[in-house]
């Protein structure tokens, strides 16, 4: 007996799975601890031995992070594909629209023509083209050419409100951040996105092209008038080149919009007399 006993003692000596790593290997299954019950108790106590080999650390790493805070800075170390690709587009953006905005200053590169620019960009302005279509519906005689001036009036409050809207909305400042002048409040065109300029005067050229009839150097010379007057407003700092884009593109939409909602000539004459004060009802 007592040499089986030995020899039982030898064997369990031996046996690799007596071994205190391999402890968790021979107790049964528990439902409720898990199977890495006694790896999970071994963890503390090897954290405690790290911070005392370490000495003292910061009183927030033993706080349990909630889930929102986790999945935010998850966010922030691991940002999208689609977030890097939009925030290098606008850096490129502002970068490009700085680098552009040669007219700025009377001392910079781009001084000389600084004079012909504003002159671009006034040309573009509400204020300008609001006025002249309404001396010309003063002047006009006809009934084809009040309907188109009518007509224009409507295209230019469209885009006026529109464009002052999600200016509103958005409220991004230009590439330098220049204070609006006064004919900027007067047109309502005080922030950067979209470029009033822009879409103003593609929606003018499209709809001059379309109900006057005019000679090929005239129609190439309104197109380039368009481009010039959106790409002044970035010569002058006044405007990103996303803005005089989407500029581009809303003044087509405005365009489009007014063509569907083309008044008729019975319309536009009362709307004339209700303006003048002439009107049946009023009388």
């Amino acid at each position: 007996m007592p040499s089986s006993q030995a020899r039982s003692r030898a064997r369990d000596r031996n046996n690799v799975l007596n071994r205190p790593e391999f402890l968790s290997l021979n107790q049964p299954f528990s439902r409720e601890h898990g199977g890495g019950g006694p790896r999970r108790a071994s963890r503390p106590h090897s954290q405690q031995e790290d911070l005392g080999g370490r000495g003292p650390r910061d009183s927030s790493e033993g706080v349990p992070v909630p889930d929102g805070e986790a999945k935010e800075d998850c966010m922030q170390l691991n940002p999208s594909f689609g977030g890097i690709a939009i925030s290098s587009l606008l850096a490129i953006d502002i970068s490009l629209s700085k680098r552009l905005g040669v007219c700025v200053g009377t001392r910079g590169s781009g001084a000389p023509m600084r004079s012909m620019v504003v002159l671009l960009s006034l040309s573009g302005h509400a204020f300008t083209w609001f006025c002249g279509a309404l001396i010309c519906l003063w002047r006009s005689n006809t009934l084809a050419g009040q309907e188109v001036l009518v007509n224009l009036l409507l295209a230019l409050t469209l885009d006026l409100m529109t464009i002052a809207g999600v200016q509103k909305l958005v409220k991004r400042r230009g590439p330098w951040d220049f204070p609006p002048g006064f004919l900027d409040y007067v047109a309502m065109d005080t922030y950067s996105f979209p470029a009033a300029h822009a879409s103003r005067a593609v929606m003018v050229s499209n709809f001059l092209l379309t109900h006057l009839v005019l000679a090929v150097p005239l129609r190439i010379l309104l197109y380039l008038w368009a481009v010039l007057a959106g790409v002044s407003r970035v010569l002058l700092g006044k405007h990103h080149l996303s803005d005089v884009g989407c500029g581009f593109a809303l003044g087509l939409l405005h365009f489009s919009l007014v063509e569907s909602v083309w008044l008729d000539s019975d319309t536009c004459q009362t709307l004339i007399s209700i303006g003048t004060l002439r009107w049946t009802p009023l009388i």
